[in-house]
């Protein structure tokens, strides 16, 4: 298993709006998200779900992966500043197919978990 934390601020969040073009108020407008069920801003959650790809790219299985698939569910929102410990473990190996699915969570500080979900990847061949 690997894991990677992150603090998520306003920053993040607009670039990724900008990137992605998720617009969506509850993301960027506290006046709007105070009227919601959330009552502050919260973070899109393929922003927090991408800590996945960074440690699966990077560290687990690394370098050269292809990212085959991922299925989430996001539990509780993500606020600003909340830091996020993601992490991945392997759950499967198919050396046949050279196929690895691993366990993917995400946690608050406080120790919620606010996302869990199998990542499917390819990893490099040695």
């Amino acid at each position: 298993s690997a894991e990677f934390s992150k603090m998520f601020t306003s920053v993040e969040v607009e670039s990724f709006a900008q990137v992605s073009g998720d617009h969506n108020p509850v993301h960027l407008n506290e006046e709007y998200a105070a009227s919601t069920r959330f009552k502050h801003r919260i973070c899109h959650g393929h922003l927090v779900a991408s800590l996945f790809s960074a440690i699966l790219g990077t560290e687990l299985p690394g370098e050269g992966s292809i990212y085959l698939g991922q299925s989430i569910k996001y539990l509780k929102p993500v606020y600003l500043n909340d830091t996020i410990t993601a992490k991945v473990t392997v759950i499967e190996k198919d050396e046949e197919k050279n196929r690895v699915k691993l366990e993917t969570t995400a946690v608050n500080q406080n120790g919620d978990l606010v996302i869990t979900g199998i990542a499917e990847i390819m990893p490099p061949r040695n």
